[in-house]
């Protein structure tokens, strides 16, 4: 048996996801699953209509769905406006989560003047150095490092192996993944001829609530102020966050993203995938950067952004390679001709 299983009656998680029970209260769940292959103990959702057939064969024991699609939905219903949100709040209340023993295993290190809050838990071979604060309830995984002079907010959580260099303060709320790396120095250099010569990083980084840090993924210190994180930001696994950035409020950054340094990305922006952003460009709030472009200047305005080319069957795509590097030519001959035509023009009059 599954000590970890969790189950709701439908009352209990429509009480706890204010949504509208369509069916048994009583019915149980156990577990989410997709409306195809969920089963009678098991709850399910419904937010897109590819999924409609799905939806009218399904076996689970109960649908989260919005109230168009109550009328299809064979099974208990749980009635929400956003069936997908609602999804993601239930998720979090199924979670198993990890499990350590309570307080300080005795394999972690920690310096006498840290500063450890109520029911914090510190796995195995853990190191926890000088003038260090870990808030409340926080859970630090196994073979971690929390440098001298930081803090970390209550009810946060660090997974395995993640480092915090000196002076990196963490908000309350947060979720560090396995082998994220917060506070190393920044990628600052003065060329001495054909040397170069290593700017010190002075700053430090601060991060704000309810933010998510994804597994390998490193934030640089400032190289005099600090790089900020604001709250809410969600950061995916293996983003490269440079010096002295600033990204605002609940903005959402995917895969393998890398933002240079001294750039702010405002609030509310979603950059997708692999995307490249230079470095001192400023980007409004409620910008969205499709997966694979370079920001190569500032964005002042709220919209959705591309760059670089489509994919196309290869040999097309080296036939097009060869028009692009002509361009500027033909750019060139274009206006040469529209100046020829007016000329042309005028001659008649």
């Amino acid at each position: 048996m599954d000590k970890n299983k969790k189950t709701f009656t439908l009352a209990a998680l429509a009480d706890r996801l204010g949504l509208t029970i369509e069916g048994d209260p009583d019915t149980c769940v156990s577990g989410i699953a997709t409306l195809a292959s969920a089963s009678a103990d098991q709850l399910s959702f419904y937010h897109n209509s590819k999924f409609h057939s799905d939806l009218k064969a399904t076996r689970a024991g109960a649908v989260i769905v919005a109230p168009d699609a109550v009328a299809d939905c064979p099974v208990d219903k749980l009635v929400t406006d956003n069936p997908y949100l609602a999804y993601a709040r239930a998720s979090q209340l199924f979670a198993a989560g990890e499990s350590y023993d309570p307080g300080v295993h005795p394999s972690a290190v920690v310096h006498a003047t840290a500063v450890l809050g109520r029911n914090a838990i510190i796995a195995a071979n853990t190191v926890v150095e000088a003038n260090a604060y870990i808030g409340d309830d926080c859970v630090i995984g196994a073979n971690s490092v929390i440098g001298s002079g930081c803090s970390i907010g209550q009810l946060s959580s660090l997974h395995a192996n993640v480092v915090l260099y000196p002076n990196v303060h963490i908000g309350r709320r947060a979720i560090i993944h396995a082998g994220a790396v917060i506070g190393c120095d920044g990628f600052g250099f003065a060329r001495d001829g054909a040397k170069s010569v290593k700017i010190e990083q002075l700053g430090g980084v601060r991060i704000g609530d309810d933010v998510e840090v994804g597994a390998c993924t490193t934030i640089d210190r400032g190289a005099l102020e600090d790089t900020v994180i604001e709250d809410g930001v969600k950061l995916d696994n293996q983003v490269q966050i440079a010096h002295n950035v600033r990204v605002g409020e609940n903005t959402i950054v995917c895969g393998c993203s890398a933002i240079a340094g001294s750039s702010t990305v405002g609030k509310n922006c979603i950059i997708a995938g692999a995307v490249g952003i230079i470095n001192h460009v400023n980007i409004a709030d409620g910008v969205t950067v499709t997966a694979m472009s370079l920001v190569n200047k500032s964005i002042t305005t709220k919209g959705v952004y591309s760059s670089g080319t489509g994919l196309s069957e290869s040999a097309l795509w080296k036939k097009n390679i060869v028009h692009f590097r002509k361009l500027d030519e033909l750019a060139s001959r274009l206006k040469a001709l529209e100046k020829e035509l007016e000329h042309l023009k005028g001659g008649k009059k």
